[in-house]
Parts: structure tokens; C-alpha cells; sequence
């Protein structure tokens, strides 16, 4: 008792101390390289990069994104705004509301590539974006977590979702050798990761006792998973609920509502606030870590690099972390969370108005 007393102390004060443990990065990122170039199946090499602490002129960024409905995509955009703003360059960032809101993002696009920008970072909400946009991409694009498909795209920020739901899945096998039943609800149908987590999750059980029950999927909103996890446990009770952050935040209450906190666990593809204290409070058993926030700062610094003649950089991300109690990277909120106090910034150094305000 006294141990997790002190494990919560000190998770709360690192909360109150990251904005400052986040205004500078002078150490060197431990990031990984993968081959061959946007595959599922990929081999990785480690690497160390030295963030840039200038630029050479003051580039003009456009980045687009899905959403910032959840701390996944604001911990992005923290760390797209915190190295645009190290770097001293413009940065103008733009949201498609959700991963159904592709006539908003093609919009976007068309907007980026018209106007004064040097370079498009995407996460797109589609890997056919550029191809359904159906005209020239005349100018560099960085994909950013999300799969671009399109030959001039050849560098891409992320982690292989593939390797999540692998990670994830070998995870729970540990855990037991008896029959298990396993519940997804991973996220929007074949949008974003979704679809690569399954796949990793379905090919690491093949030939194990382990079974999928069920397959739910939903937009990332909280309400929604609500309505998909009482559907499903109206129906069965597994024995893994394995979801997005936001399901699996959701999943903490439900579970508690119908008394089967002791029976089902749960585990998370992704990381976020909520998820990680229920780690600390034994209510999530496992969640996969792919530093959000080093994926913003990332972005930036790599679109910098290859605006400044870099040649491109292919797959390149951090390393996935894997956070279970006693198990927590203690660089967590400096690499994966954004502050607890922060709110979306939409321009970095721009005159242009941020929709925020």
C-alpha cells in the first residue's frame, strides 16, 4: 500500500513538473528506422538523432490531422508545436474533425498545397488521400502516423500498428495458457491503425487458446464505446476487452456498472492520461507506449531536415514502450502525454488566426 502510495505521488507531481521536463530537448532521441518502406511485415534498426535547435530560414509548415478529440492527437500536436516552436519556423495546423471527415481534409490538402507553405506534414484519414485528391503534389509531404499511400511520399513519422497489435497479443498469451476469449473494439473500421492492430492481434494467436469473441468498431468518442461495450457485454463476457485508449477508458466505468471489474481485463492499443492511471490503480493490465508527443516533435524536426536537403528517411519512429503496473518508462510524460493544463495550438509564429480562440 505504502509502494502504491508512492508510485501515485509520484506520477501526480511529474503531472504538475512536465511542461518544464518538455521545454527543451538538448539530449539525443532513441528513435528506430524500419525496411522495407511502408510493408506490414518490417525489420527495425536502432538509431540515435540529436534534435535541430535552428533552422536554416523560417519554413512555412502545414500540417493536417484527423482530430484533436482525444489525448492521442493533442499529445501530437504538443509535440508539433513545442519543436516548430524550438526551430523558430511557422506552422499552421488543421483538423478533419474525425477519420469520416475526408472531403474536409482533401479541402485542407487543396488549401496547403495553393498557398505559401514549403512543406505538408499528413495524418491523413485515409491512406488513398493524396490519390483521391486527384491533382499534382507540388510540394514535399511527411506522413505522420497514419499510412500515405503515393510514390512521392517517402518518409513517414510513426510506429508499425502492426507491431502493436503483435505486442499486445503477446502480451495477454503471457498471462495464460488456458482458453482465453478476447473482445476488440480497436477503433473507426479500417481507419488509422485499427485495421493493422487487428491484423497483428489475429496472426500472434493463430494456433494459441486464445479466441476473438468479438469485433466492435466506433469513432473515437467516448459515448460511442459506451453504447459498443454494453452491446457487447449485454451479449458475453470475455475475458480481454482489447481497445483504444478511449474504449478502454471507457471500459473502466462500464466495467465497474455491471461488477466485472475482477472478471474482465483490459488492455490498451495506445497510451493516454486516463489509461495510464488506470495502470497505476490496477484497472488497465496493459498498454502499448509509442511516445506521442516524440512523434510531434519528430515530424518537424525530419520535414526541417529534408527541406534543408536531407534525403528522405523512410519509416522512422520511436520505439513502442510497453507500460503494465510495476512496468512504467519513467520518461512517459515527457515523451507521451501532453501537460495535464494543455489545450490544442493551431499556429506557431503565423499571423494567420488560430480557430481556437
Amino acid at each position: 500500500m505504502i509502494k502504491l502510495l508512492q508510485q501515485r505521488l509520484l506520477f501526480l507531481g511529474l503531472l504538475i513538473v512536465s511542461p518544464l521536463m518538455n521545454a527543451a530537448d538538448n539530449t539525443a532521441w532513441s528513435l528506430e528506422q524500419r525496411e522495407p518502406f511502408a510493408l506490414t511485415i518490417q525489420q527495425s534498426k536502432a538509431i540515435s538523432l540529436q534534435p535541430l535547435h535552428t533552422a536554416n530560414k523560417a519554413w512555412r509548415l502545414c500540417v493536417l490531422v484527423p482530430h484533436l478529440k482525444d489525448t492521442y492527437w493533442t499529445g501530437i500536436n504538443y509535440g508539433l508545436v513545442e519543436q516548430a516552436k524550438a526551430l523558430n519556423i511557422e506552422l499552421a495546423l488543421f483538423e478533419a474533425g474525425s477519420y469520416y471527415g475526408l472531403d474536409k481534409q482533401l479541402s485542407q490538402l487543396d488549401n496547403c498545397i495553393k498557398q505559401d507553405y514549403d512543406a505538408i506534414i499528413i495524418g491523413s484519414v485515409s491512406p488513398n488521400l493524396l490519390r483521391d485528391y486527384g491533382q499534382p503534389i507540388t510540394k514535399p509531404v511527411v506522413a505522420l502516423v497514419n499510412r500515405l499511400s503515393h510514390e512521392q511520399v517517402n518518409t513517414r513519422i510513426g510506429v508499425n500498428w502492426y507491431q502493436m497489435g503483435v505486442n499486445a497479443a503477446k502480451h495477454i498469451l503471457q498471462q495464460s495458457n488456458k482458453p482465453i476469449k478476447i473482445a476488440l473494439l480497436t477503433g473507426p473500421d479500417k481507419l488509422g491503425g485499427s485495421d493493422s492492430v487487428e491484423q497483428g492481434l489475429i496472426d500472434t494467436l493463430k494456433d494459441s487458446p486464445a479466441t476473438i469473441s468479438a469485433i466492435h468498431h466506433a469513432d473515437n468518442n467516448r459515448n460511442l464505446y459506451r453504447d459498443e461495450l454494453e452491446a457487447l457485454l449485454d451479449k458475453q463476457t470475455p475475458d480481454y476487452i482489447l481497445g483504444s485508449a478511449v474504449a478502454v477508458e471507457a471500459g473502466v466505468s462500464i466495467l465497474r456498472q455491471y461488477q466485472l471489474t475482477d472478471r474482465v481485463k483490459l488492455v490498451s492499443s495506445y497510451l493516454s492520461p486516463a489509461v495510464l492511471r488506470g495502470i497505476y490503480r490496477g484497472k488497465v493490465e496493459f498498454s502499448n507506449d509509442d511516445q506521442v508527443v516524440l512523434q510531434g516533435k519528430l515530424a518537424v524536426d525530419i520535414t526541417v531536415r529534408e527541406l534543408q536537403g536531407a534525403k528522405a528517411f523512410g519509416d522512422i519512429g520511436p520505439k513502442i514502450q510497453s507500460l503494465y503496473p510495476k512496468h512504467i518508462n519513467n520518461n512517459v510524460l515527457e515523451t507521451s502525454l501532453p501537460p495535464a493544463d494543455y489545450y490544442p495550438i493551431y499556429r506557431v509564429n503565423t499571423d494567420q488566426a488560430d480557430p481556437s480562440e
